[in-house]
């Protein structure tokens, strides 16, 4: 552990429990979790799989809104709680066809230079949320020639 604290944003629901490292709450300009020190340079999106799908169906400009937002950060990404094959077999309560999902999460990946990652549950979820912030804390630190 190298003392890396997370910060997880105020309008997060239902956080994630990281047992190994310290976290502090407050609002975020982007994202749901965060580095202390990397604000506008670490982020992580987390969506449950219902809230995926209604955010890149039913609220997609707000959402568009926010990947912009993300786009501009060297290292930002969109979190899962859900597999791929839960998508594609239309595991989630929504009319929302499964293609139109699947694309809409392609076209996050293309059209907006942020990846998806289907994690497949929570737990998994958390777990490279985790790894996520802390390897991408390490490389800024590297890069500015922080210890």
């Amino acid at each position: 552990m190298d003392g890396t604290a997370i910060i997880i944003d105020t309008r997060e629901q239902v956080p994630y429990a990281f047992s190994s490292r310290q976290v502090v709450r407050q609002a975020l300009p982007a994202g749901d979790y965060s580095v202390v020190g990397f604000e506008s340079s670490v982020a992580v999106e987390r969506k449950t799989i219902e809230d995926f799908v209604h955010s890149v169906i039913r609220d997609r400009e707000r959402f568009k809104k926010e990947l912009a937002k993300l786009a501009d950060y060297p290292h930002a990404c969109v979190v899962v709680e859900a597999g791929l094959p839960d998508v594609l077999s239309a595991r989630y309560p929504s009319g929302a066809h499964p293609h139109s999902v699947f694309g809409a999460a392609v076209s996050i990946c293309v059209d907006h230079r942020v990846p998806v990652f289907f994690c497949g549950d929570r737990q998994a979820a958390c777990r490279f949320t985790e790894e996520f912030l802390q390897r991408a804390a390490m490389k800024l630190r590297a890069m500015e020639g922080s210890p």
